[in-house]
C-alpha cells in the first residue's frame, strides 16, 4: 500500500519521480546507443542491397558476351527476308533466294451438319453425328514433323469436347475446329513442314468423315531457298544460321543480299548505362562515409518526444541519424579497390586494354572522388574497330592466372563487400546471433532488462521508505494528539 503525503503533505510521487530521473540516465544512454546501432544497421543493409542490385545488373549486362556482340543487319529486300542476330559472335553476309515458303499441312472432314451453333457443338453428342461407341476408342493424329497427338473418345463426348481434347492434349501438334458454314471439321498442323496429317482409322475417324474419300488432306511443304549458292530446305520459314535468325517472308525472283555490322548504338548505350550506374554508386557511397556526425543530437526518448512538435522531432532525428557510416573502413576500402579496378589494364587476345582506350577516364576533379567520364566518339571507334576486344575488357572469364574482365572482377569485389557487411549487419530475417551488430543489440537488450529490473526495485524501495516515514509521522501525530487531549482534560 502506497501512502502519498497524508501525514507530511509532501508530493511523494513527484519526489520519487524526480529522484528516479537521475537513476535513469545510464539506462537512457544505453537505449540511445541501441537506437543509434539500429539506424547504423539499417544504413549498412541499405548499402548492401544497393551494392547487390548493381552487382547483378552489371553481371547481367556487362558480364555477358551477347551485350557486345549485338549486330545490325542491312537487307536489300526486308519485305521478303528478315534477319536478326540472336547469339552471333561473327559477322554474317551473303545472299538468299527464296523459291518456296514452308506451309502447314491441313485435314478437312466431309460435311457433317451445317450451321450448328456453339451451344449445339458443345451439347450434341458424337452418337448424334453417327459415331457408335461400345467402348472407349483411342484416336491418334500424326503431324508432318512426326509429333503424335493422342486422345481417348468416350460415349459421353460431344463434338465440342472431342475438339477440345485434340487442342488441349499434352504436346498437341494439331489445332482443330468446327466450321458452321460448311459443317466440316478442320485440322491444321501447328508447325510447317513437308508431309500430311494422318489420323488413325477407326470408328470415330470414319464416322466423322476424317478418313476415307470424303476427307480432304493438303500436304505441308518445306521452305526451299538458295543460301550463298547452296540449295537447301528447312521445315520452317524461321530458322537460325550462325547465331542469326532468318525469317523467310516471300518468294523472290532475285537473290536478297544482306550484311551485318556491330550495333554500335546498343553497345554504347550499355557501356554508358554501366558508367552512369557506377558513378551514381560512387557518389552515394562517398556521401555516406563523408556524412557529418552530430554528437550533440542523440536519439530522442519517448519522454523527450512528448514535449516536442512533430517537425522538431523530424529535424532532430535527421541530425541524429547523420554520419552512421562516416569513415567506414569497409566502404572506404571498396571505393579504393574500385578506383584501382577502373584504371588497371586487362590482358585481352589482342593485347592489354584499359577503359582509357575506350575513352573512359576518371574525372580529374578530386571532388568527384573517382567518377568516370566518357568520350563517346572514342568509345564508338573502339567498338567499331574491335567489338571482341571491348567484350574481353569487360567480360573475359577469370582463370587461375587471370582475374578476368572488369565486370567479372567487379562482381568478385562486390561479393567480398557483401559478405563483410552481412557479417557485421546481417540481412533481413537474419538471426541476431549470426552477425556482430545483432549480438551487440542482444547484449544491450539484456542490459536494459537488468537495468529496468534494478530501477523497479529501487523505486519500490523509495516507496517503502517514504511510506514508512509517512506512517511513522502519522503515528507520532496521533500520539501527540492523544497527549494534548490528556493534558487538556
Amino acid at each position: 500500500m502506497r501512502i502519498s503525503g497524508l501525514a507530511t503533505g509532501m508530493d511523494t510521487e513527484q519526489i520519487i519521480k524526480d529522484m528516479m530521473k537521475a537513476h535513469r540516465l545510464p539506462l537512457e544512454k544505453i537505449t540511445q546507443k541501441k537506437q543509434y546501432l539500429e539506424w547504423q544497421m539499417d544504413d549498412y543493409r541499405s548499402v548492401n542491397r544497393n551494392i547487390t542490385d548493381l552487382k547483378y545488373k552489371v553481371t547481367d549486362t556487362m558480364g555477358r558476351q551477347q551485350t557486345f556482340m549485338q549486330k545490325t543487319v542491312n537487307i536489300s529486300n526486308p519485305g521478303a527476308v528478315g534477319i536478326k542476330a540472336t547469339n552471333a559472335t561473327g559477322e554474317f553476309s551473303g545472299s538468299i533466294k527464296v523459291d518456296k515458303l514452308a506451309t502447314q499441312a491441313s485435314l478437312q472432314s466431309g460435311a457433317l451438319e451445317e450451321n450448328m451453333s456453339p451451344a449445339q457443338v458443345d451439347s450434341k453428342k458424337l452418337s448424334e453425328l453417327g459415331v457408335s461407341l461400345t467402348a472407349d476408342e483411342k484416336v491418334t493424329i500424326t503431324a508432318p514433323n512426326g509429333k503424335v497427338t493422342e486422345i481417348t473418345v468416350t460415349a459421353e463426348d460431344t463434338l465440342g469436347s472431342f475438339l477440345q481434347k485434340i487442342n488441349k492434349a499434352p504436346n498437341s501438334s494439331i489445332t482443330a475446329f468446327y466450321d458452321a458454314h460448311t459443317g466440316k471439321i478442320a485440322m491444321t498442323a501447328k508447325d510447317s513442314g513437308e508431309g500430311n496429317i494422318t489420323i488413325s482409322s477407326g470408328n470415330v475417324a470414319n464416322s466423322l468423315k476424317l478418313s476415307g474419300t470424303e476427307a480432304k488432306s493438303t500436304a505441308g511443304n518445306n521452305a526451299e531457298f538458295v543460301f550463298n549458292g547452296l540449295t537447301t530446305q528447312r521445315s520452317s520459314n524461321t530458322f537460325t544460321i550462325n547465331g542469326f535468325e532468318v525469317n523467310l517472308k516471300q518468294v523472290t525472283n532475285e537473290p536478297v543480299t544482306f550484311s551485318s555490322a556491330p550495333d554500335t548504338d546498343k553497345i554504347v548505350e550499355s557501356v554508358v548505362k554501366f558508367v552512369d550506374d557506377y558513378n551514381k554508386m560512387i557518389e552515394e557511397l562517398n556521401e555516406k562515409i563523408r556524412e557529418p556526425r552530430y554528437r550533440n543530437f542523440q536519439p530522442l526518448s519517448d519522454e523527450q518526444k512528448k514535449d516536442m512538435k512533430e517537425k522538431e522531432i523530424e529535424l532532430w532525428e535527421e541530425k541524429a541519424k547523420s554520419g552512421t557510416l562516416r569513415n567506414d573502413p569497409t566502404i572506404a576500402s571498396l571505393l579504393t579497390n574500385l578506383r584501382q579496378l577502373m584504371n588497371e589494364p586487362i590482358q585481352t587476345s589482342s593485347g592489354k586494354v584499359s577503359l582509357k582506350d575506350l575513352g573512359i577516364e576518371p574525372i580529374k576533379d578530386f571532388k568527384e572522388n573517382g567518377k568516370l567520364s566518357i568520350n563517346e566518339d572514342d568509345l564508338r571507334k573502339a567498338i567499331t574497330e574491335n567489338p571482341n576486344q571491348v567484350y574481353e575488357l569487360f567480360a573475359k572469364s577469370a582463370t587461375d592466372t587471370d582475374k578476368g574482365g572488369i565486370a567479372i572482377q567487379f562482381r568478385k569485389t562486390m561479393d567480398n563487400v557483401n559478405a563483410v557487411i552481412s557479417e557485421k549487419a546481417g540481412t533481413s530475417g537474419s538471426v541476431s546471433d549470426n552477425f556482430a551488430m545483432g549480438r551487440s543489440m542482444k547484449s544491450m537488450n539484456q542490459q536494459i532488462d537488468r537495468f529496468e529490473n534494478r530501477l523497479k526495485m529501487l523505486e519500490d524501495r523509495y516507496w517503502r521508505q517514504f511510506t514508512a516515514m509517512e506512517q511513522a509521522i502519522q503515528r507520532a501525530n496521533a500520539q501527540s494528539a492523544n497527549m494534548m487531549n490528556m493534558f487538556g482534560q
